[in-house]
């Protein structure tokens, strides 16, 4: 399904690059004003324990795990229709969680058809993303679409402060607004995504041919990187904001102001990571992602022991330390382009990069499930530190698929 856009002209190209771009600040909003809140969600509406924390990611995650079926089953479509999909999923799980507040099973079922709609577009994201860049400095165009989706996050993370802060934004309100607002940007996403189709109408879609089971040796590293990816993942997204939630009970407009500062530094980041990615090659920044998560991990790990055993005061240096660290983390999450564009530098055949994506995102989230539970019990049992160590330890395979990985020279990687 890689290469949807085949034979297009410059203006054209141009057009539909506009659109996407638009369609990834929706996403972004969207996604800010839902997903980034739900650990505050889940803690002030429900009152979960760290264990039922970890439990909940299983049927927020379980669409990930079923995504590499669920694409296949819909690869007729090609890309751009799926995303049209992708994005309504998002918007009815979510805008349903806006007007009600249901039992904790029920809420579960919306909550899971939302997550279905924000996987069905992970790898279409970047699929999309590749097709629209043609040739040279591949780094730097990847890093303007990852810098775009930067800026609207930090967007959505300034309405969730100063909303929260005003009380325009509530979780004790019958109507949650945030939520409203972001199944509405989801929706106008949904609707571009069809202008986008319109757009694209006369280039050839890939959805006459099948969508078949890639699993290839040369793309073993690759393979190594999104597992390791499911752990660190479900960390960033479950248990660093838990350490602010529970161990330092801040709310969601503390959140929200370290995830606008996370973002912000990002608008300046991520062009910087795509400049850095073509200057000194993508072995070398393999070396650097693997270097930023088993540090940023360790530090959290003796921070949390700190607040967990009362040694470290919630006020003053330790604070903030952990609040640097988590906007830390937010920005290592943008490294992901790093194994987006090693893929595509290995990939034996264009058609193989959605595939791929989809498959190695599935590997990611069956890893990912198992480590939001086993750091729940982890949690409860030892104490937060092992979780961020544990971690750690994992994110040594990174290090070692940098030194052995074999990246190939520009030239030789598929259009």
């Amino acid at each position: 399904m890689g290469g949807i856009f085949l034979t297009m002209d410059r203006a054209k190209l141009k057009k539909a690059t506009i659109i996407y771009l638009v369609i990834l600040a929706l996403v972004s909003v969207a996604n800010g004003l839902s997903n980034d809140v739900f650990s505050n969600y889940f803690k002030e509406v429900y009152s979960t324990t760290t264990f039922q924390r970890g439990a909940v990611e299983f049927p927020r995650e379980l669409p990930g795990l079923l995504l590499y079926i669920t694409i296949s089953a819909l690869s007729f479509l090609g890309d751009i229709r799926i995303s049209i999909i992708a994005h309504f999923l998002c918007a009815a799980g979510i805008i349903v969680l806006g007007f009600v507040t249901p039992v904790f099973g029920i809420m579960l079922i919306f909550l899971f058809i939302n997550s279905m709609g924000m996987h069905l577009f992970l790898p279409l994201n970047d699929s999309i993303a590749m097709s629209l860049i043609d040739g040279e400095n591949a780094g730097r165009k990847m890093g303007r679409f990852k810098g775009v989706s930067t800026a609207f996050t930090m967007l959505a993370s300034l309405l969730v402060f100063f909303g929260f802060r005003i009380g325009f934004f509530s979780f004790g309100s019958n109507i949650k607004v945030f939520f409203l607002i972001s199944g509405l940007c989801a929706l106008a996403a949904s609707a571009l995504s069809a202008v986008l189709y319109k757009t694209a109408g006369n280039v050839k879609q890939n959805s006459d041919r099948k969508f078949k089971l890639v699993f290839r040796r040369e793309y073993r590293y690759y393979y190594i990187m999104a597992i390791t990816w499911g752990v660190q993942k479900q960390i960033m997204a479950v248990f660093a904001p838990w350490v602010l939630i529970q161990l330092l009970f801040k709310k969601a407009d503390t959140i929200a102001i370290l995830g606008m500062a996370g973002a912000f530094a990002g608008i300046f980041f991520i062009p910087a990571l795509g400049r850095w990615i073509d200057r000194l090659g993508l072995k070398k920044m393999m070396y650097a992602d693997a270097l930023s998560f088993i540090l940023v991990y360790i530090a959290y790990g003796v921070l949390s022991s700190g607040f967990y055993t009362g040694k470290f005061s919630t006020v003053g240096l330790p604070i903030v330390l952990t609040f640097i660290l988590f906007i830390l983390d937010r920005m290592s999450m943008q490294m992901s382009i790093i194994r987006t564009l090693y893929l595509r530098s290995i990939a034996v055949s264009p058609q193989d990069i959605t595939p791929t994506l989809s498959l190695g995102i599935s590997m990611d989230h069956l890893v990912s499930i198992s480590s939001a539970l086993l750091g729940g019990i982890v949690w409860e049992a030892w104490g937060p530190q092992y979780v961020f160590f544990l971690a750690a330890l994992l994110s040594l395979a990174n290090l070692a698929v940098a030194k052995l990985a074999v990246i190939p020279s520009p030239e030789k990687c598929p259009e």
